[in-house]
């Protein structure tokens, strides 16, 4: 068929053009003299997306599961007690690699479509008074519901009971397109991947630390080599890595993170939210709702979208991509059929969430959803077109 194939999957999300060019070049010597000036600068710059000022940060060649296992292989040990919450697919996934870890969870399931129960997590901190609970962890922004859940909230529980945990958070879907401070938030080991707000394809993992995880690699016994923070550490120092690195994904890396601080990461969440809430306003006039049980949950890089009764959401997946040349996201696990996801993340502007939007409203329709043809795209061109005008007025 004539024309692009549109992506509007919650990752892996578009690349920018200037990130596509950068890494296409003849391979490299990942040992040249000159390697570290690569090296050094993408360390920097990827503490500041995290805001990360005292700790230091890893890159992994590996998919974003490779830096939660690099987390708690560095940091804890077989029988620590840890808490967890479960409420969508990757929350899911990282509670059952704790305890394969053989971490001891303490797990609280909560209602897919809530996010992390901060009130549960501040009852069990103020009565673990002998401090049994070694870690805390946060997935910030549940990819498969739609949620994003409140990790300064956490740290607060966390100081009300004087509680000396580490705070783990899963920033995958989140860290590069929503506010995320780590140093402000007393954050110890912060996750994230290539393929979503860095907009890189897969293939890299990031992993930003406090100097209070560092300390605790020290008493670590995890049996580890890969992802060994002492074997990373002694090559970062010298600019190089202690195996090789995937260097065309390096250097899109140093290319997306020029885009990210050069738009200013206030302006990046900034745009992220004014993207998400153009969706939601489609969503409404779809006569739709949203996963995300209140407005507190919402996620500013993924809507997940309840059908009707008797619509399969795989249905109208299949047919955005099979007649409309666009791939939407599906339903997981407990929400498999009843879901369906646009993601709003990454390299993306109003214009393309329009595109999005014309081509759900056309899946739908064609699925037999009822809902009025155009009314979820005039929803999103009407907020979009206030929401943008000061920003045009300004400039004029």
């Amino acid at each position: 068929m004539a024309g692009y194939t549109h992506l509007f999957v919650p990752g892996p999300t578009n690349v920018p053009e200037t990130v596509r060019q950068a890494m296409n070049m003849p391979m490299e010597d990942m040992r040249a003299l000159d390697y570290p000036l690569l090296v050094n600068g993408l360390f920097t710059d990827l503490m500041k997306v995290y805001r990360n000022e005292t700790g230091r940060a890893f890159i992994f060649p590996s998919s974003g599961t490779g830096a939660w296992e690099a987390a708690i292989a560095n940091t804890l040990n077989p029988g620590d007690r840890v808490l967890m919450s479960r409420f969508g697919q990757f929350s899911l996934l990282w509670v059952d690699m704790a305890q394969r870890f053989g971490l001891d969870v303490d797990v609280i399931d909560a209602e897919w479509g809530t996010g992390v129960p901060v009130e549960i997590y501040a009852e069990r901190l103020a009565a673990d008074k002998e401090h049994r609970i070694k870690a805390v962890f946060v997935t910030h922004n549940e990819t498969t519901t739609g949620v994003t859940s409140d990790v300064a909230a956490v740290r607060a529980a966390l100081d009300a009971a004087k509680h000396p945990a580490l705070l783990f958070v899963d920033g995958v879907s989140s860290i590069a397109s929503i506010d995320f401070r780590q140093e402000e938030w007393g954050v110890d080991c912060a996750v994230s991947g290539s393929q979503k707000g860095f907009m890189l394809p897969p293939g890299l993992a990031f992993l930003s630390v406090s100097q209070k995880a560092l300390a605790a690699n020290k008493q670590a016994k995890q049996p580890r080599t890969y992802f060994s923070f002492e074997d990373m550490i002694r090559a970062n120092d010298t600019g190089y890595f202690p195996y090789t690195p995937a260097v065309q994904l390096l250097r899109g890396m140093r290319a997306a993170l020029d885009l990210l601080l050069d738009e200013g990461l206030d302006n990046v969440y900034a745009r992220h939210h004014r993207l998400a809430e153009g969706v939601r306003a489609a969503v409404s006039a779809w006569g739709l709702q949203i996963c995300a049980k209140e407005e507190k949950w919402n996620s500013d890089t993924v809507s997940a979208i309840y059908v009707p009764e008797g619509i399969d959401s795989a249905d109208i997946v299949r047919r955005a991509y099979q007649g409309y040349q666009t791939s939407l996201g599906v339903g997981l696990n407990k929400v498999a059929g009843k879901v369906f996801r646009i993601g709003h993340i990454g390299w993306i502007n109003e214009v393309m969430m329009c595109s999005a939007l014309a081509a759900t409203e056309m899946s739908l329709l064609d699925c037999g959803v009822k809902i009025r043809a155009g009314s979820g795209v005039g929803a999103a061109v009407e907020y979009y077109s206030q929401a943008a005008k000061p920003a045009v007025a300004k400039a004029a």
